[in-house]
């Protein structure tokens, strides 16, 4: 029987490519009266510097105007990009699918990884402590505990006073998604979006999602018919 349902946040509640974008415009407001460059035309080369590859992407872009710059500039701004407040949403059906859990009594909670204030922001910007019963940043354990260590997990069960078998975990990324299936008997699900970031990355250890879906009605749909 499942008992609570756990979801990964960047590209599975949330679009990291919308993200991002809301990154690179923070970026180009401050940078515009900096340099004395339109707002817009730093914000779409940022984005096709970032198209071209996600490194160094400030770097890069200092290069390419050849401007001048120092490793505390590059801090600067990186801090400014992780620790803004994101113009983001939940993706699509996300609201719904978490009502319809609600009403079930089955939990809900995200394990994320990423740097933590800039996790933190992005679930402050949804209303995430709205709608969740437990919420675990990853970093904030250590960086050693990012996914897919299980001590999230771990907490995650104490936390929900479930058992392991009672979990299922949607996330995206094969990296690191879905290896918990390996250590303990959650079921994961793993979401493919259309423009998600993670698509191309390889399973970790070859360790393969239960399940795929393309949308979070597909969540309702397979409790609803008791296959999960």
């Amino acid at each position: 029987m499942v008992k609570a349902v756990i979801f990964d946040l960047d590209d599975t509640l949330i679009s990291e490519r919308e993200y991002i974008e809301s990154g690179y415009r923070h970026i180009s407001k401050l940078l515009c009266e900096k340099l004395n460059i339109d707002e817009l035309d730093i914000y779409l080369l940022l984005m096709e510097l970032f198209k071209e590859s996600s490194v160094k992407v400030f770097n890069r872009f200092f290069d390419k105007l050849e401007v001048s710059y120092s490793r505390k500039d590059i801090t600067e701004l990186v801090e400014e990009y992780r620790n803004h407040l994101p113009n983001i949403m939940f993706n699509d059906e996300v609201l719904a699918c978490l009502e319809f859990l609600k009403r079930k009594g089955i939990k809900v909670g995200i394990i994320t990884d990423g740097y933590a204030n800039a996790q933190r922001q992005k679930l402050k910007a949804i209303g995430a402590i709205n709608y969740f019963d437990h919420i675990i940043v990853t970093d904030e354990l250590g960086r050693d505990y990012w996914k897919p260590h299980p001590k999230a997990f771990e907490i995650m069960k104490e936390a929900l006073d479930i058992e392991y078998r009672e979990i299922i975990y949607v996330g995206d990324n094969p990296k690191k998604d879905f290896y918990i299936s390996s250590i303990y008997p959650i079921k994961t699900i793993r979401i493919k979006r259309e423009n998600g970031i993670y698509t191309i990355n390889e399973y970790f250890q070859g360790i393969k999602e239960n399940i795929t879906i393309s949308s979070f009605k597909e969540i309702v749909d397979l409790l609803n018919l008791k296959t999960l």
